[in-house]
């Protein structure tokens, strides 16, 4: 008893700040979510009414949200695996016993990371402009035609799902890196000795062992990039065509464009339960294929 008492003694601070900072936030939401609450509740208490399941009955019913839903589903489905690719291809280098300088090429590929996001959401926006982007004008010296890389909805979202992967795939490579590290040599050593490849050596063996990190990393990146927010609205302001309008962004402009707060606070819920659904999903298959 005195154990658990101390144990409790020494977590509550940090309960006491998750209960302040995040679970009251998170249940002020919801109860919002249940309201019609907007500009004028905001200037007087007396507008505001309580529509039950209205807010969320209603986004179902609106085509933006799904065009919304639509694009950040596109976004995820594409980008999450070529991120994780990126990441395994870098963390494969960087664990190669012919690699040099594995410290400082470790720094620069994680860098990204730490970089502020709309600071080079800016710069990128200016090496894909139409007319002086430093894409087209390379481009250019091969025969190719400029493109419209941020004007043209076909090319909007992949030009934002190449920013997002270089962006985070340092994250990541950071934690394969760890998983590689951990992977017996011993393995390796067997089957070079029983002739495998080092194209079986890498299916049969890395790809297994790094199961549960491949696991934790997609995770993490289908959380992160179901949260789309960033670099629409710095890039293209979710143009053309509102073909780079994420699930968040639609919520940020219900909340502080239109000051519908109660539908916002309702978007914000229904893709939880979208990341919730598709990460248990996700969990669940992993689990399943840990057993077999």
């Amino acid at each position: 008893m005195r154990a658990s008492l101390a144990g409790w003694v020494f977590a509550a601070p940090a309960l006491v700040v998750l209960l302040v900072f995040f679970g009251l936030p998170v249940l002020a939401a919801l109860l919002l979510s249940l309201t019609d609450f907007d500009l004028y509740a905001l200037a007087d208490s007396r507008h505001l009414r309580f529509v039950a399941l209205g807010n969320y009955i209603e986004l179902l019913q609106t085509p933006m949200f799904w065009k919304a839903l639509g694009n950040t589903t596109y976004f995820v489905v594409v980008g999450v695996p070529l991120s994780i690719a990126l990441s395994l291809g870098a963390a494969l280098l960087l664990h190669a016993k012919v690699a040099r300088f594995k410290p400082l090429f470790r720094t620069a590929l994680f860098a990204p990371v730490v970089t502020t996001v709309v600071a080079v959401a800016v710069i990128w926006r200016y090496l894909f402009h139409t007319s002086y982007g430093l894409v087209n004008w390379g481009l250019g010296h091969v025969g190719i035609d400029p493109v419209d890389w941020l004007g043209d909805p076909r090319w909007a979202m992949p030009t934002i799902m190449l920013f997002a992967a270089w962006k985070n795939f340092g994250y990541n490579m950071v934690i394969l890196l760890a998983g590689l590290q951990a992977i017996p040599q011993d393995l390796y050593e067997a089957a070079r000795i029983d002739g495998a490849s080092k194209w079986r050596q890498f299916l049969h063996i890395t790809l297994p062992m790094l199961g549960p990190v491949l696991l934790v990393v997609g995770v993490i990146t289908i959380s992160g990039y179901f949260q789309l927010f960033a670099e629409p609205y710095v890039m293209t302001r979710g143009d053309p065509l509102q073909s780079t309008v994420s699930v968040l962004y639609y919520m940020f402009e219900e909340g502080f464009k239109w000051w519908n707060l109660g539908r916002a606070s309702a978007v914000a819920f229904l893709l939880f339960l979208i990341i919730l659904s598709v990460t248990a999903v996700l969990v669940r298959f992993g689990r399943r294929r840990a057993l077999v």
